[in-house]
């Protein structure tokens, strides 16, 4: 190790910056944020004597020989120095900073690859909330009161564990600081976490890269996550090691859990003080029974959040190649589940059947010859072109073509999960599409099946 990491407290102590331009300026700037008092000179302006009564001195001129003299006279005073762009010349390093104050991220590579530094601050800067310097400010106001109250070590940082992880947290992301100062103070009152609470997180279509960053961010924070078997494995390996994870999902034709076991499920991880997460395909209020589960956690008292996902109508068919919309074709899309309650009511087909529209139909392969034969007799053109989508924005994506005539056909056998379009806006798929086959032998994108 060639540095030695720490923060240096610097507010209010002299530093000195020879040189002036663009980069001194960077770094005054970022010496102004920390507090110091900075003197700025030219290097026409250097004596050694300046050196006496700093704490830090930084080189940035374009005089390398000049430079060496700053070096040299810091290193008699044994005052820490650092010639800009000029790694052996300096005793000290700027870090890449991930700036959440109070909380700081530092990376170095020692100066021997700051390029590579900074793009691994901007994987951290997106992984890390903005707000956790506001959390991290809330909780030192509380860290004196809580040594009165779990008088050990080890009891503090479970306490803390689970306020960071847990409901406080949550709060503080809403932006909602005052309720998350009343959740600490009723967890110091009892002296440990109340309840937990159920996170509804989208997990995205498939694709693991369409995990919003807030998902990520969710999931890597759970006690225990319930997801379905639309989650992917891609999805799920992200999922923090430790975390319980329990499939509840429902697949056609298999014994599943029923829903209301699932919810009850939820319901007692919370009350057990866990961080639940509640994974699901997709989004999970678009045709997810995530307001249903959520009802659930309202009526026994349990607090909760939803997280939104990438709803497979957008992704798989941006994937595929097919807009939504389009100023030519289709001036409005209707969401459309095929798997409803048998009580529930039937469908608008005269609506559903007008022209210039787009239909994205959910789990619709099994009903697929009612859903083409109703269309065409409430005035659908049985030339529509249609597409069925299996398994949109993965490695297997497969994207079958046709017309709505055919509909039953394309549909039969289509691997599962399954998005059937309906509408003119398909045909653009034979031009816009980009995530496919380009040879036989290459395992990336969709296959394509045109039965139009």
């Amino acid at each position: 190790m060639d540095y030695l990491p720490l923060f240096a407290a610097i507010k209010d102590r002299p530093v000195l910056v020879v040189g002036t331009g663009e980069v001194a300026d960077r770094k005054i700037a970022f010496l102004h944020k920390a507090g110091a008092r900075v003197q700025v000179i030219t290097g026409a302006e250097f004596e050694p004597s300046m050196l006496d009564h700093v704490v830090l001195v930084i080189a940035a001129t374009d005089d390398r020989e000049l430079n060496r003299q700053v070096f040299d006279a810091a290193n008699v005073r044994h005052r820490l120095v650092n010639v800009v762009d000029d790694q052996p010349l300096c005793s000290f390093i700027f870090p890449s900073i991930v700036d959440r104050s109070p909380l700081l991220v530092a990376i170095s590579s020692g100066g021997n690859a700051p390029v590579l530094a900074r793009l691994l601050r901007e994987k951290i800067e997106a992984l890390l909330p903005a707000n956790l310097g506001r959390m991290a400010a809330v909780a030192g106001q509380f860290r004196e009161r809580l040594k009165t109250v779990i008088t050990t070590t080890d009891g503090r940082r479970r306490f803390w564990d689970r306020a960071f992880r847990g409901r406080f947290a949550s709060l503080m992301a809403a932006g909602n600081q005052a309720e998350a100062e009343q959740h600490l103070e009723r967890s110091l009152a009892s002296g440990q976490g109340a309840n937990g609470e159920i996170i509804l997180v989208g997990a995205g279509p498939g694709d693991a890269g369409l995990l919003t960053l807030r998902g990520l961010q969710v999931i890597q924070q759970a006690d225990v996550v319930f997801y379905d078997h639309l989650v992917t494995d891609g999805v799920r390996e992200l999922i923090r090691r430790d975390a319980e994870q329990i499939c509840v999902g429902k697949r056609a034709g298999e014994h599943s859990i029923p829903q209301h076991e699932t919810n009850q499920m939820l319901i007692a991880a919370a009350k057990a003080g866990k961080t639940v997460v509640r994974l699901k395909g997709g989004d999970p209020f678009i045709f997810g029974r995530g307001g249903e589960e959520l009802q659930a956690a309202a009526e026994a008292g349990i607090p909760f959040q939803v997280v939104p996902g990438i709803t497979a109508a957008s992704a798989v068919t941006a994937y595929a190649g097919i807009p939504l919309t389009h100023r030519d074709f289709a001036q409005s899309v209707t969401f459309v589940t095929g798997h409803y309650k048998a009580d529930s009511t039937p469908f608008d087909w005269s609506h559903l059947a007008q022209s210039r529209q787009t239909l994205a139909i959910y789990m619709g392969t099994m009903k697929a010859a009612d859903i083409s034969e109703q269309l065409i007799k409430h005035g659908r053109d049985a030339a529509t072109p249609v597409a069925v989508i299996s398994r949109g924005t993965r490695a297997d994506q497969h994207v079958a073509i046709g017309t709505l005539h055919n509909l039953a056909t394309l549909a039969k056998d289509a691997p599962m999960p399954a998005l059937i379009v309906v509408g003119e806006v398909v045909q653009l798929h034979s031009t816009l599409a980009w995530f496919q086959h380009t040879t036989e032998t290459e395992g990336f994108g969709s296959s394509v099946v045109n039965l139009a």
